[in-house]
């Protein structure tokens, strides 16, 4: 089949390949991309306040992570930028009067992050209280607007930072942890840092949410800081506000969301998993608060529930699903396990409700595959887009993109999220980028896929194929579906990406050739195993925070027990040598794929010595590979820098092997220097 135009194009190197024509999305466009990360509905649903994530400006600002400012915008779409700048809002929420709208940040003038508000008709934000040798990690308005309970880890004591200038820094794992603490504080402004007496709560307080008489609130507890405690072993609890003593628990088994009192305060709706082996919390549980009953609400629901919102008036439920590679938003009354939907699937990617007090207004964000997340309203069962945070969207050329499904060779549905080359001309086969999510109890979702280490548009725009596998094990399907994967480490699951691929060369879309891998965590992990095990199926592969090794993973790990809970469902002593055959290392041998390996310096939950062991195996036996740190970034990169130089490396090795054809590793330097001094140019 013939080669397409454009993708030969590209092959005249990476430089063109980056300066693409001004109406396609291009590397450079990524680190531009603002979005809606947070809204909140006033109490009468005429305005929504939102926080926009914005990125730091390469070469410019210090490194970091992306801003978050603070915006008030109408139902006409109209917006107020209220804080703006370098500056980091969170955990936005309105006062019971709507006259106010109260946040989380740290100030120059502050030591620890501090609850400030605004008024909404105008005004400089106002400190409202700030906690003495320690920042507030969350808070909760009661719904009275008298009080306002309040997390914080506990003040450290002022001995210990002498004692750490005079050397004393030893550290014994995992234990001398603190743990975070619950306080309920009138809400009237203090100029001085308060030091308010924690409740005698036993273990870590992670969660809070107010009662609507404010007489009582649900605790979210875990044994310990540690995350694998927050993950198997988290509860949740009923304190009476005035005695301040927990009256009731709730008995639930494995992973726990988040938990919210109906208007009445008779039902909880719990967000949760189905058993201690269901690796997502998916469910949607409907408990009596005063006897502690669970029961799930909508039984064997073939889908995942992500968010939901009470109603004001009435004992129902606003929530998000979902389904597939879709979502949708339903609504449920207390008595009846029946919902219906407000807003079907193919409408957005939905998330972050917010329901106003007349019940006239929720507000959410979504996605779509033309734009990131926005804030929208729902009123009268229709939905409408208010903000618009990158413009020069509009006048971007979009690949077509589609939810696909077909059958893996053992009969079990799986499918995923297909963006076409931009430009696609039937008959003629493209170079394909898979890109793989991790979890693996996540799922790829049929609206906007395009980020630092996700292809997506900008990769279609280059001339590939690009396709995001929602393989056994993702979630979306239900809770069995989402178990296939388990105790099959790289196997089914794995198998399933291949079947994938030939599915997209059998239907005269791809060259056979010409397909890359690449993907994060598990998605690291499955894209060590197409560059070792599965190399003949793999003509390049980029692996980000991946496994490597299942026999030391499981040792240097912060989430051992929920590896064996909801993904092994063994321990390594069961079974030597399997672990070991499950491992990228065991195969490098037979490696003819060229690998590229990036890791954060500073990653707890896929260690990065992890990358360091598939990179040795394969380099002392000649293969072609080559790893990258970034210092400062853990599971991910989260700092501007950083996921600017990971877009050039991944996109400069798929282009070098799956468009130019070359044989040899691309050059490992990236001239950031010649960049800067553009930059400096430009600006002088």
């Amino acid at each position: 089949m013939k080669l397409l135009k454009s993708a030969l194009a590209l092959a005249m190197g990476f430089t063109s390949a980056a300066s693409l024509a001004s109406d396609t999305i291009t590397i450079e466009d990524i680190p531009k991309i603002q979005s809606v990360s947070s809204t909140s509905v006033s109490p009468d649903g005429e305005l929504v306040a939102f926080t926009r994530s914005v990125p730091r400006e390469l070469y410019v600002d210090q490194n970091g992570s992306n801003y978050s400012e603070l915006y008030v915008i109408d139902d006409e779409g109209v917006e107020r930028p209220f804080i703006t700048g370098k500056v980091s809002i969170s955990s936005i929420s309105w006062s019971a009067d709507g006259q106010f709208i109260y946040f989380l940040t740290k100030k120059k003038e502050d030591k620890q992050r501090a609850l400030y508000r605004i008024a909404v008709n105008g005004g400089e934000a106002q400190k409202v209280l700030s906690l003495k040798g320690t920042g507030i990690s969350a808070y909760s308005l009661s719904p009275d607007g008298k009080q306002v309970a309040i997390l914080a880890m506990p003040a450290a004591d002022k001995s210990e930072k002498e004692l750490k200038k005079l050397g004393f820094m030893a550290e014994v794992y995992e234990l001398g942890l603190k743990n975070k603490q619950l306080h309920i504080i009138d809400l009237a402004a203090s100029e001085k840092p308060l030091t308010p007496a924690a409740l005698n709560i036993e273990g870590y307080v992670s969660e809070i949410n107010w009662a609507d008489d404010a007489s009582k609130l649900l605790v979210k507890t875990q044994p310990t800081a540690l995350i694998d405690d927050k993950y198997m072993k988290s509860q949740w609890h009923v304190l009476d506000a005035k005695t301040q003593q927990i009256t009731t628990s709730f008995k639930t088994e494995g992973k726990l969301g988040t938990a919210e009192f109906s208007h009445d305060g008779n039902y909880i709706a719990i967000l949760g998993a189905e058993d201690k082996h269901d690796p997502a919390t998916g469910r949607l549980y409907l408990a009596d608060a005063q006897s502690g009953k669970v029961e799930e609400w909508i039984p064997n629901f073939m889908g995942h529930i992500g968010d939901f919102e009470w109603s004001n008036r009435k004992n129902q439920l606003t929530f998000v699903a979902n389904v597939g590679a879709e979502s949708f938003v339903g609504q449920i009354k207390v008595g009846s396990n029946k919902y219906k939907k407000l807003i079907k699937e193919g409408k957005f990617i939905a998330s972050n409700l917010s329901i106003s007090d007349s019940d006239k207004t929720i507000a959410l964000r979504a996605n779509t595959a033309k734009h990131p997340n926005e804030v929208f309203v729902i009123r009268s069962s229709k939905a409408t887009r208010l903000s618009n945070s990158n413009p020069w969207l509009d006048n971007k050329r979009f690949a077509k993109q589609e939810a696909i499904n077909f059958k893996a060779r053992d009969g079990v549905e799986i499918g995923g999220v297909l963006i076409y080359p931009l430009d696609y001309q039937e008959g003629t086969r493209y170079p394909l980028i898979m890109s793989v999510h991790g979890g693996p109890e996540s799922h790829d979702k049929n609206g906007w896929l395009t980020s630092y280490s996700d292809p997506g548009q900008m990769g279609a725009a280059r001339g590939y194929a690009v396709f995001y596998p929602n393989y056994r094990g993702s979630t979306g399907k239900g809770v069995d579906y989402s178990k296939l994967g388990q105790g099959d480490y790289a196997g089914k699951e794995f198998d399933d990406l291949v079947d994938m691929k030939e599915y997209l060369v059998n239907t005269g879309l791809v060259d056979t050739k010409r397909v890359g891998i690449t993907g994060g965590s598990y998605g690291g992990y499955a894209s060590a195993w197409g560059a070792t095990k599965l190399t003949e199926h793999f003509a390049a592969s980029v692996m980000f925070v991946g496994v490597t090794n299942q026999l030391s993973k499981f040792g240097t790990t912060d989430i051992s027990n929920e590896m064996y809970l909801v993904h092994a469902r063994s321990y390594p002593w069961d079974k030597w040598q399997w672990y070991l055959e499950r491992s990228p290392i065991y195969w490098a041998g037979q490696s003819k794929t060229p690998l590229l390996i990036m890791h954060g310096k500073d990653d707890p939950r896929v260690h990065p010595a992890q990358s360091m062991e598939l990179y040795r195996y394969m380099k002392v036996q000649g293969k072609d590979v080559r790893l990258v740190y970034y210092p400062g970034e853990g599971h991910g990169n989260r700092k501007a820098a950083a996921q600017y130089d990971y877009s050039l490396r991944l996109m400069r090795w798929m282009d070098n092997y799956l468009i130019e054809g070359k044989k040899d590793m691309p050059d490992y330097e990236i001239d950031h220097a010649a960049k800067l001094k553009a930059v400096k140019d430009a600006n002088k």
